[in-house]
């Protein structure tokens, strides 16, 4: 069976002013997203699944949706601040506002998922090689297996001089995944690249490799996601700004020798919508790869 394709699409943009994840980019309106999607299909993906956010599912639709959907097997859920919580978990949580995070943005979106499948952001360019990589990967995977794999990016190239990225610094140990520590806070003080944790700076050469939430997963993902989000649930959910992320249950997975992580590389240069100075070189970067022939001026019949 051909794999999924997960895409998170539930961000608040809180960054870059509105819903990044519609907003145009391409000759003909586009979004950053149409290209991923385009990309995975001509990759091998079956059916691309988009995680998204009610009050903007009108726009949604409108902007990006239904024309992917003519062209694509496509679907999408809604992460509500309410899924996947008891009622007595909710009185915990009733002053919450901030979103429950990536992992439980997956976790939304389970009972969509037939198939082993990747994960992005909605906001990121990962490149069409890495989409290759993982298409590949996800095919051959035996059905009961718990392995897994990841594609990481330079740290240099996935920089903002805009401002400040969130980032999983990754080790790596024969090929696969041996950490990720999340970095929320990474930036740039002049040439040199900062990093706040834990009340410390860290300088980084840029040479470090990150993870940019593009995962692959066999289905026997989905258990070791829960007993990640059950642990969170028990020590957070009164935590203002808690986030249960991805790339810290995939790491457990690892930590707690539960399956393993292929490690893959890439050398694509990132490019992402994190600040409203990014659209301008997001537009300019999609441009250049058309005038070389790399994607067509229009991408999906209409």
């Amino acid at each position: 069976m051909k794999p999924t394709l997960l895409v998170l699409a539930a961000g608040m943009g809180s960054r870059y002013g509105g819903v990044k994840q519609i907003d145009a980019v391409g000759k003909h309106n586009e979004c950053l997203l149409d290209f991923a999607t385009f990309d995975a299909k001509k990759c091998g993906f079956g059916k691309v699944v988009f995680v998204i956010r009610k009050d903007i599912e009108s726009d949604f639709r409108t902007r990006l949706f239904d024309r992917v959907a003519a062209n694509f097997d496509a679907e999408y859920v809604f992460q509500t601040s309410d899924a996947l919580l008891t009622s007595e978990e909710l009185k915990k949580a009733s002053k919450r506002t901030k979103p429950w995070g990536t992992i439980h943005a997956v976790l939304c979106a389970e009972e969509k998922i037939k198939t082993p499948f990747a994960v992005i952001n909605s906001d990121d360019y990962y490149g069409r090689d890495a989409f290759n990589t993982l298409e590949t990967y996800l095919t051959e995977l035996a059905p009961n297996s718990t392995e897994h794999a990841m594609v990481g990016y330079v740290l240099g190239n996935t920089m903002s001089r805009s401002g400040s990225v969130s980032r999983g610094v990754c080790t790596v140990k024969d090929g696969y995944l041996d950490s990720i520590t999340e970095n929320t806070k990474i930036f740039y003080r002049g040439d040199d690249i900062i990093s706040e944790l834990d009340g410390k700076e860290h300088l980084f050469s840029g040479k470090e490799w990150v993870s940019m939430n593009l995962f692959a997963f066999n289905m026997t993902a989905f258990e070791e996601f829960h007993v990640y989000w059950d642990s969170f649930k028990r020590t957070s959910l009164e935590l203002p700004k808690a986030e249960a992320l991805l790339p810290v249950a995939a790491s457990d997975i690892v930590k707690h020798g539960k399956g393993s992580i292929k490690f893959f590389t890439s050398t694509e240069k990132w490019f992402g919508m994190t600040y409203p100075e990014d659209r301008a070189i997001v537009k300019q970067e999609i441009a250049k790869k058309i005038d070389t022939g790399y994607y067509p001026e229009k991408l999906w019949e209409e």
